[in-house]
């Protein structure tokens, strides 16, 4: 089952969407994540969403505006490709290989729950940015509340899965980690959430043997596939990434949990880093990124010009006196 939240008519909706794209309203849903908190459960919400599509329809999907699905209360965007990290690091820190501590468990930081934008908005370039980017990942939703699950009690806990496209400023970001505290306002200006919630049920078809969900992954710009990889090639399932998120805290209802980005092309740095050049070129305006995941839909964004960066001074040399 898939679930959008969309505006019509300066109206915000949260709908069922059948296959055809035609929306059913969820009635007195003020919003998906208050819906998935209420449910406690994928079979609630299952049951809520068949209960609607018996009401009558509302507008089809390409009448209205798709807003992100859900309004998460955090964002923890992992990194579990390991083709992704070893093309990366030669572009941004200048330097090859995978660092040992990677291997030892899922890491992941926090980013922008305010950031967020829907599956067809504009993406303003950053502030004080030249080297913009995209990132194709999938993320996953926990609808129950967990604290120091294992991954198998982890399943139970996720509620479905959505498009993920972590929009990275180049630049900020190579110039920002220098001070190993983490990306800042490299990742801070754009995330794109959807087309839908697909509810987990749904994508079970596609998981393999070992637990991975294989799905295929495409990025294209300006019409011209740049990248494309499988998201089995994760090296940790959404389930191990979910224990380990929720491992001395709590995971609760709405909290996103990004796969970090695919390998083959998931991001232009990547392709710089393998390349040695700038090919293809740093997005600019005009310039359109659209992301495929198989079993999820499509996302399709176009990049243009962002506001200048407000002037502040650099840091003050102190005397460091004490009191």
């Amino acid at each position: 089952m898939r679930f959008a939240t969309y505006e019509h008519r300066d109206h915000r909706q949260v709908a069922v969407v059948e296959e055809n794209g035609t929306l059913h309203p969820v009635p007195a849903a003020p919003s998906l994540t208050e819906l998935i908190r209420s449910s406690d459960g994928l079979g609630a919400l299952l049951n809520t969403g068949a209960t609607t599509l018996d009401a009558p329809p509302g507008p089809h999907v390409s009448e209205v505006r798709l807003l992100p699905p859900l309004e998460p209360p955090t964002i923890r965007d992992f990194v579990t490709f390991e083709e992704h990290v070893e093309g990366v690091r030669r572009s941004v820190d200048g330097t090859g290989g995978m660092p040992d501590a990677w291997y030892d468990a899922p890491t992941f930081y926090f980013t922008n729950p305010y950031a967020l934008i829907g599956a067809h908005d504009d993406v303003p370039v950053p502030p004080g940015s030249s080297v913009l980017d995209f990132e194709l990942e999938v993320a996953a939703v926990i609808g129950r509340e967990g604290r120091d699950l294992t991954a198998q009690q982890a399943r139970d806990h996720i509620i479905g899965y959505t498009i993920f496209n972590d929009w990275s400023a180049r630049d900020l970001q190579s110039r920002e980690m220098q001070v190993r505290l983490g990306p800042c306002k490299g990742k801070d200006t754009a995330t794109t959430l959807g087309p839908y919630l697909v509810t987990a049920d749904e994508l079970e078809p596609y998981r393999d043997a070992d637990g991975f969900l294989r799905l295929g992954l495409t990025a294209a710009v300006n019409g011209e596939v740049v990248g494309k990889d499988l998201l089995s090639n994760m090296s940790w399932t959404f389930e191990e990434m979910a224990a380990y998120a929720s491992r001395g805290t709590v995971v609760r209802p709405g909290d996103v949990l990004g796969s970090g980005t695919c390998g083959n092309g998931g991001c232009l740095a990547e392709l710089w880093g393998v390349r040695g050049e700038q090919s293809p070129p740093p997005l600019k305006p005009g310039d359109t990124v659209t992301l495929t995941v198989d079993g999820i839909g499509t996302v399709s964004n176009t990049v243009i010009a962002g506001s200048d960066p407000v002037p502040l001074p650099t840091a003050r040399r102190r005397t460091r006196e004490r009191p």
